[in-house]
């Protein structure tokens, strides 16, 4: 029996494990269920699925088109007969008729169309990707200002510990008279001060938490929290510059691709305008037969009707534009506005993206200055406030000096968090410029 209890309490306490460590999230496994979920991203995906859609409404425009009719008509009173006089009848005819429509030539329009409906899912694909970009940077900046917001409440708490063990240090002195009330009041409204700290940096994170959460379209941000890369001893790697960079981010990004494509397109949509110019050929064919019966007069029977008025048809027509009140030039010239507007949108894609390219460049070489300076001011701010503190517990230096040191090695070392994970994230987006993948 205790055997069994021993391994119940095992297995429960390695679900519970396994449970917390589900809630855990790396910046990989964010991004990838985000991709997944993101609103946004599934609209882009309905968009694609459309286009699909629509390229094989173009495709299927060659096939021919089949069509079957019946009708059924009565007709009374006063009528035409067949001696050329007037009667009063009744009259019923019923016709029955299959036909097809084949296009042979529309001036190549069905080609540009198939063409242009290729060229639109490619499109849409780009948006899509650049959509997913979008969202992967999105994800990145939210895991990191969790991650500055856990360095930043971690500092906190240590200051809370610290303050607390000169309190209870001073507060021991004050009993065997070694220190003054004053002493310990300022220490106690110090510690005080710490805890407003922790609070607030506990609502921070609680913040950017729910931010990223909601990014996710997490129902609710309880029980998430991410786990922490290594960012230790991050070196100084060398920064591409930003033509570099741009030379590889220019045939990689999906925003560029997008606007390239659109201009393919609008180079197609003039092609297709032309074709308005050329004459179209379409050929059709059917089959047909009905069944007559007027009241007075003797009329063969349905099946004999059917079979001897049955008869079949084949047609080739011919429409030749002559003058179309200059529709069709009208159009071609808007074609090529279009084309014109578009290689306006492509440069501007790409000058965008240089523009980003540069900035995303110099904040990685601002954070790298920083994130070096910060080392050394964080070292420095160190070793001051353990002199500091020592010369204070060995009563060479009041309070005022200790709180004063302690608050430039707290500052120092909650610049060197931000300075760090800032680094690491321009870093990473240099990378992935190039088209790597966005991760720490």
């Amino acid at each position: 029996m205790r055997r069994i209890i021993i391994t119940a309490a095992l297995l429960a306490a390695f679900a519970a494990g396994a449970q917390a460590q589900d809630r855990v999230w790396t910046l990989a496994r964010c991004i990838d269920h985000a991709l997944e979920n993101n609103l946004n991203i599934k609209r882009s995906q309905l968009s694609v699925e459309q286009k699909e859609i629509s390229l094989n409404s173009a495709e299927s425009s060659r096939l021919p088109g089949v069509s079957a009719s019946s009708g059924q008509n009565f007709s009374f009173g006063r009528g035409l007969t067949a001696d050329n006089t007037y009667a009063n009848t009744n009259t019923t005819s019923t016709s029955f008729s299959v036909g097809a429509d084949v296009p042979v030539f529309n001036g190549f329009r069905i080609k540009h169309n198939i063409e242009l409906s290729k060229l639109d899912l490619e499109a849409a694909t780009a948006d899509l990707e650049k959509a997913r970009d979008d969202i992967r940077v999105a994800v990145a900046q939210a895991y990191v200002q969790i991650l500055y917001n856990m360095e930043i409440l971690d500092v906190a708490r240590n200051q809370v510990e610290i303050d607390s063990l000169q309190v209870e240090r001073l507060q021991e002195m004050a009993s065997n008279g070694k220190a003054a009330r004053s002493q310990v009041s300022a220490q106690e409204a110090t510690l005080a001060q710490s805890r407003l700290s922790v609070t607030r940096a506990e609502n921070n994170l609680s913040l950017a938490i729910l931010d990223l959460t909601q990014l996710l379209e997490l129902p609710s941000p309880d029980g998430f929290s991410v786990a922490r890369p290594s960012v230790e001893g991050i070196g100084y790697t060398p920064l591409m510059n930003p033509e570099a960079i741009y030379a590889e981010a220019v045939k990689v990004k999906p925003a560029v691709r997008a606007e390239e494509i659109r201009l393919d397109q609008a180079f197609k949509n003039i092609d297709l305008a032309r074709s308005a110019f050329l004459p179209s050929i379409s050929l059709s064919g059917g089959l047909g037969t009905n069944y007559y019966t007027s009241s007075g007069f003797a009329s063969a029977g349905f099946f004999d009707q059917v079979k001897n008025n049955f008869s079949q048809y084949i047609g080739l027509n011919l429409s030749v534009p002559i003058f179309t009140r200059f529709s069709n030039r009208n159009q071609v010239k808007n074609a090529r506005l279009s084309f014109n507007a578009q290689e306006i949108m492509l440069d501007n894609t790409k000058k965008t993206l240089y523009k980003e390219i540069q900035q995303a460049y110099y904040n990685a070489v601002a954070s790298q200055a920083r994130y070096r300076s910060s080392e050394v001011a964080a070292a420095s701010a160190e070793d001051a406030f353990e002199l500091a503190q020592a010369m204070y517990e060995n009563g060479k230096s009041g309070i005022t000096e200790f709180n004063e040191a302690k608050a430039r090695y707290m500052s120092a070392a909650s610049d060197l968090v931000q300075a760090r994970y800032e680094y690491l994230y321009q870093s990473k987006i240099l990378d992935f410029y190039r088209g790597r993948d966005l991760d720490f």
